[in-house]
């Protein structure tokens, strides 16, 4: 068994050997990968020196987009649906019938109003020439008189609700579901039918209390539908006073300009200003995405160094960098994809 000392003493010697041989194939490497970046062509790019911008601060809360003018259509007197003449996804105009509901009850009862007027003014025609040639007293005159009055009333409110039977859309819109269908029996405060005006929309979200402070009415959020490729100005229309006890949340409501593919019921996002932020922004063609990583070229003494980049959030056509550049490097913002590490590049005027 050999010493301790001279154990150590071979072990170094061994390591040392095996270090010296691995000298030649590190160079090997590092004289090829030298030769590979000579041998690659120079590249046509352009480039932007990159700076920090200042920016509103904003943190999201979600929201749903909504109907700012809906209805739940019901009927005013109870009867059998006869008809009913609308499917839902179907556009009506205003004062468009929906519903026919069954009106031979109240039919009848509008013949017997209309015979009650019908005599009441035949009486009232005859009292009246009987006072003419002073016959008939004042007061039986009077009474004629209100009878008549009476009888007319009568027939127009039932007029009035045989009117009732027809259905009617209240405004212009599209019929989003139907609860009820022939046969079924209508009544006060029974849903038949929802509709809603697709043309004028609105983001509702709750909004915290701790932010609720930065919102105004009047004041212009941005608004981000998954939808919608831009992000849309939303404004500040109703904010409630008081919050959810529940929640601790505000609802506000912010009316959205027509927009193509803006439709109810979508998820949604509005951006609370809290305070100004500043970061380093690149244009958006600039960065690549490599699987996970996220990677840029930057042009240092004529070659494109590769770069890998955290982001943050887009601004526009720009994306904010967390780390991985400094303000006043010079990024690659057009063929940034074609381009390889070391690359020689020449600047596009």
């Amino acid at each position: 068994m050999l010493p301790v000392i001279q154990l150590r003493y071979c072990m170094k010697r061994l390591l040392l050997s095996t270090l010296v041989a691995a000298i030649p194939v590190f160079s090997g490497c590092h004289k090829a990968s030298e030769q590979n970046q000579a041998e690659l062509p120079s590249a046509a790019v352009r480039i932007q020196t990159v700076e920090r911008k200042s920016r509103a601060a904003t943190e999201d809360v979600v929201g749903t987009v909504r109907p700012k003018l809906s209805a739940a259509i019901e009927a005013k007197v109870s009867g059998r649906i006869e008809q009913m003449l609308v499917v839902p996804g179907q556009s009506v105009k205003a004062g468009e019938r929906l519903v026919q509901l069954d009106a031979h009850e109240i039919q009848s009862r509008l013949d017997q109003a209309a015979a009650a007027r019908q005599q009441a003014e035949s009486d009232l025609k005859r009292f009246t020439a009987l006072l003419e040639q002073k016959i008939l007293s004042q007061s039986e005159f009077d009474n004629a008189q209100s009878k008549f009055r009476m009888a007319a009333a009568a027939e127009a409110e039932v007029k009035t609700m045989l009117g009732y039977t027809q259905i009617v859309a209240p405004f212009a819109g599209v019929i989003t579901r139907k609860l009820a269908d022939v046969g079924d029996l209508a009544a006060p405060g029974k849903t038949l039918l929802q509709m809603e005006n697709p043309d004028t929309l609105r983001l509702e979200a709750d909004v915290p209390e701790a932010l609720i402070g930065n919102v105004k009415l009047g004041d212009k959020l941005a608004v981000r539908i998954a939808a919608v490729a831009k992000e849309i100005d939303g404004t500040v229309a109703e904010m409630s006073p008081a919050a959810d006890p529940n929640s601790r949340t505000y609802l506000v409501k912010l009316d959205l300009p027509g927009a193509t593919g803006l439709r109810s019921g979508q998820f949604g996002r509005v951006s609370v200003p809290v305070g100004e932020a500043s970061a380093i922004r690149v244009p958006a063609a600039a960065v690549i995405q490599h699987g996970q990583m996220e990677l840029v070229f930057v042009v240092a003494n004529g070659h494109a160094q590769l770069r890998i980049v955290k982001t943050g959030s887009r601004v526009g056509d720009e994306i904010e960098l967390v780390s991985g550049l400094n303000s006043g490097e010079q990024v690659v913002t057009e063929g940034a994809a074609a381009l390889a590490d070391g690359q020689p590049v020449t600047v596009k005027p």
